[in-house]
């Protein structure tokens, strides 16, 4: 099966990726196109959409005027619109499908928008994008005086209407060093302030661009030497931005700051060699000897191979904070990003489609994107360890009828919160910040490689948390950089539990705290795991719910027990865990749902995937091994996941295979 519509995609890249990577020939038939000489191509007309962070631009002190000349209704994404002129043209280099760089010329809006700074206004009336005369992978925004206020950057498109459309489906907007300045906020340069799509009809192009592969190579498919293709995505960098902020004051603990990332992906690169895909990383070489294309569908677009389904991938992200006393905290974590594009920059071997990642391609989901409220969903309609989308009955598709409904979420809903006391430097003093993103694909072999954390700082400006610490990149969970697997520092240890139904890893801290008391800080990272309750089939699948887990419980005979704490995060007491010592240890159980959805049970705050809650206590005992239980919150077989590791009971260490689940101390990634 061929898509309908040809791709053409473009990103910038936040790291220095050139875009004049070669597109392999391929050695063999049919394994790809092979490289085609270089065309101009050339658009205008059509429409440009804007979705402004109004928020955003309200902190940095930046109004608007009533727009002029708005087209009539919003973007499915929620643009404003306005006509492009039929007058000049943008021209852009092309080959093997793909966008190279721009060549030159402009399109123009009629009517635009005011910006008000003050008492000084910026006038974007009949704004033109035209490609910067330094950097032919940038397009500015041009105002009526002539200076480029904004550019735009991490383009994502396609040729529709049998590649007479160019259709821009989305572009970061981004405020300029002048802007920056001018607004008081040099903090702001370079930030994404919105969202933007064009619609453009093509005037002129090459003699031709190169068709689709004749078959795709899924995962399962053979591969030669009697290997199969398999699927392993790699997270190659990411970088986090603030979007907004409810009730900000620097301090607050009611106030709901937003942080959104701009997260690049790359697929494995190996293709019969074992080559690094992001070099320098333990985790960022794929044991798959042949990486297989991967489907990317946009929702509600048909049902196609090789599930038939619209499968694509997914994103979600978290921040932690590290505690002065050495303990961990998830203090925020993001709903699911839909996938609906791939750009396929940097390829080794192009599939010249938009909806099929090829061998190591290259993805950017931009900041603006990932802040899109048509484009988020909520966690609970995944199914994580197989990564299907429970579309019947979701926020997108309310009545199970296959037509989409508007989300309705607002700029709020399904982002990563966080209340500024949480990450306010004078409230939370000696601690530190890792911020988290994942790419979720299905069939993936290896989870870890496509997630990654790095540094995160957070400093209140007076209107805004100005994002800073984007460093210390590491592939891999957050919780192994609290406590590495590998190389665990004293009276610390991590464990992993692995099976079909996914992936969780508990790790924990010991503290001496002198007089024979010991400060123990369990912290469960629930990965992947969920023991589903699914109806229906794909494509017209429904997730009763993804529960994970609901209890656990740290054995510890005869040992005196206080300073019970539970932390899930956020500032919500009434969801707690409730932490009880008894004769033979310690445990933590979710609160009761006096009246669960049917099929449901009866349980409110479980521990979902992607989430991490933290357990801690003081004991009289020194860490030996102690056996801990994690309850599974829908019935089945096994009821619990149960091991041992560092406690503050003494008994013989029981390191054995329970119940279907592998333990490993080392940790080696991508042993599933």
């Amino acid at each position: 099966m061929r898509a309908s519509n040809r791709f053409l995609a473009f990103t910038i890249l936040a790291t220095a990726i050139s875009l004049a990577l070669p597109v392999a020939v391929c050695a063999e038939e049919g394994e790809g196109p092979a490289a085609s000489s270089e065309q101009l191509w050339a658009a205008w007309g059509g429409t440009v959409g804007v979705r402004w962070n109004r928020e955003l631009a309200a902190d940095l002190g930046l109004r608007f005027e009533t727009p002029t000349s708005l087209l009539e209704g919003l973007s499915w994404m929620g643009h404003e619109r306005f006509a492009l002129r039929n007058s000049g043209s943008l021209e852009f280099h092309v080959a093997n499908g793909n966008l190279r760089a721009f060549a030159g010329g402009s399109v123009q809006a009629r009517g635009g928008y005011v910006l008000v700074i003050g008492e000084d206004r910026i006038d974007l009336t009949d704004f033109r994008l035209r490609p910067r005369a330094d950097d032919p992978l940038i397009l500015d925004l041009v105002g009526a005086d002539g200076k480029a206020w904004f550019y735009i950057d991490r383009l994502m498109y396609e040729l529709v209407d049998d590649n007479k459309v160019l259709a821009v489906r989305t572009m970061d907007l981004r405020i300029s060093t002048a802007l920056a300045q001018r607004l008081g906020h040099a903090e702001a340069a370079n930030w994404a302030i919105a969202d933007m799509e064009m619609t453009t009809e093509v005037q002129r192009q090459g003699p031709g661009i190169e068709p689709f592969g004749a078959s795709y190579r899924w995962h399962g498919t053979s591969a030669p030497g009697g290997n199969i293709y398999q699927a392993d995505l790699f997270m190659q960098t990411f970088n986090a931005q603030y979007s907004r902020c409810s009730g900000c004051t620097g301090t607050s603990s009611s106030s709901q700051v937003v942080f959104t990332p701009s997260s690049t992906l790359r697929n494995n690169v190996n293709n019969g060699t074992i080559s690094a895909t992001v070099p320098g990383d333990p985790l960022g070489t794929s044991t798959a000897l042949y990486a297989a294309d991967i489907p990317w569908w946009q929702k509600f677009s048909g049902n196609h191979e090789p599930y038939g389904n619209d499968q694509h991938p997914y994103l979600i992200w978290n921040l932690y904070r590290i505690n002065a006393n050495g303990s961990i905290d998830q203090i925020g974590r993001s709903g699911v990003k839909h996938a609906f594009l791939t750009t396929n920059t940097g390829c080794i071997e192009n599939p010249n489609n938009g909806h099929v990642l090829g061998l190591g391609c290259i993805d950017t989901y931009s900041t603006g994107n990932n802040d899109s409220n048509n484009a988020l969903g909520p966690r609970s309609e995944i199914i994580p360890a197989t990564n299907e989308w429970g579309r019947c009955g979701s926020i997108y598709d309310i009545d199970c009828n296959g037509v989409a409904n508007s989300s309705g979420n607002t700029n709020y809903s399904q982002r990563l919160i966080v209340a500024e006391s949480q990450i306010a430097p004078g409230l939370n003093p000696g601690a530190t910040f890792l911020f988290e993103s994942w790419y979720l694909a299905r069939e993936d072999i290896n989870i870890y490689n496509s997630m990654a954390s790095k540094s995160f700082t957070a400093t209140w400006t007076g209107s805004t948390w100005a994002v800073g610490g984007n460093a210390n990149y590491r592939l891999g969970p957050a919780i192994d950089r609290w406590v590495d697997p590998a190389i665990p520092t004293a009276n610390a240890q991590s464990i992993e539990f692995a099976s079909v139904e996914g992936h969780v890893k508990v790790a924990v801290k010991a503290t001496d705290l002198g007089g024979g008391n010991w400060r123990y800080d369990y912290a469960v990272m629930n990965l992947d795991f969920a023991r589903g309750v699914t109806e229906g089939a794909s494509p017209n699948l429904r997730v009763v719910h993804n529960y994970g887990f609901d209890r656990f419980s740290v054995t510890a005979p005869g040992v005196a027990i206080s300073d019970i704490v539970f932390s899930d995060g956020d500032l919500d007491a009434a969801n707690d865990w409730a932490g009880t010592a008894t004769a033979s240890g310690i445990e933590w159980s979710a609160p009761v749902n006096p009246a669960p959805p049917a099929n449901t049970p009866a349980v409110l705050n479980p521990l979902n995937w992607g989430t991490l809650y933290r357990f801690s206590f003081t004991a009289n005992s020194a860490p030996t091994a102690a056996a801990i239980d994690l309850h599974i919150a829908q019935a089945g077989m096994p009821a619990s996941l149960t091991n041992t590791i560092l406690g503050p009971t003494p008994m013989l260490a029981d390191l054995i295979f329970r119940d279907g689940f592998e333990q490993d101390d080392s940790e080696q990634a991508g042993s599933e």
